[in-house]
């Protein structure tokens, strides 16, 4: 629905300037908006202007931000977190996603290993959360989250990876 009102501003906007240029440019439409109405006229005009400029301006980011659902996991998925497992979500949003790619968190990164792909069970994420890996076309660091964090992230991995 959100692609849709943004393809349809697009069009309106795309023949708001089609009808521009036909009217001869922005001082042609300007001088025949002019010429044609009255006093009254132009002050509603006027007032429609900046009513679409606020609408355009405020109402469509708006509309954009409630529609946002990048960040509710369960709606992609299906699968319901645990509040350890949305801690671990968000902290892997903080500190993995820029090497590890995994669904589950919207997270493309392509040093570390496919954590989809992997599928790795909860003690294998702590571990490598808590020593650290030297393997591969990078090198995990030690001690990246620690203790309930480490934790949390782990089940958060165990849990959507693989789960497309």
């Amino acid at each position: 629905m959100g692609a849709l009102i943004f393809v349809g501003i697009w069009v309106l906007l795309g023949l708001a300037v089609l009808v521009l240029a036909a009217s001869g440019g922005p001082r042609g439409a300007r001088n025949q908006i002019l010429q044609n109405q009255s006093k009254s006229g132009r002050k509603v005009a006027a007032g429609l202007f900046v009513l679409g400029y606020v609408g355009l301006g405020i109402a469509i980011p708006a509309i954009v931000i409630a529609n946002d659902r990048t960040d509710r996991l369960d709606e992609h998925t299906g699968l319901v977190l645990t509040k350890a497992q949305d801690h671990g979500r968000a902290l892997f949003g903080q500190k993995c996603q820029q090497c590890h790619t995994l669904a589950g968190a919207n997270a493309v990164g392509e040093v570390g290993p496919n954590l989809d792909q992997m599928r790795p069970p909860a003690p294998l994420v702590y571990d490598a959360l808590i020593n650290g890996r030297v393997r591969g076309a990078g090198t995990m660091p030690a001690q990246l989250v620690t203790g309930q964090d480490a934790k949390d992230v782990a089940a958060f991995v165990a849990r959507v990876a693989g789960q497309e």
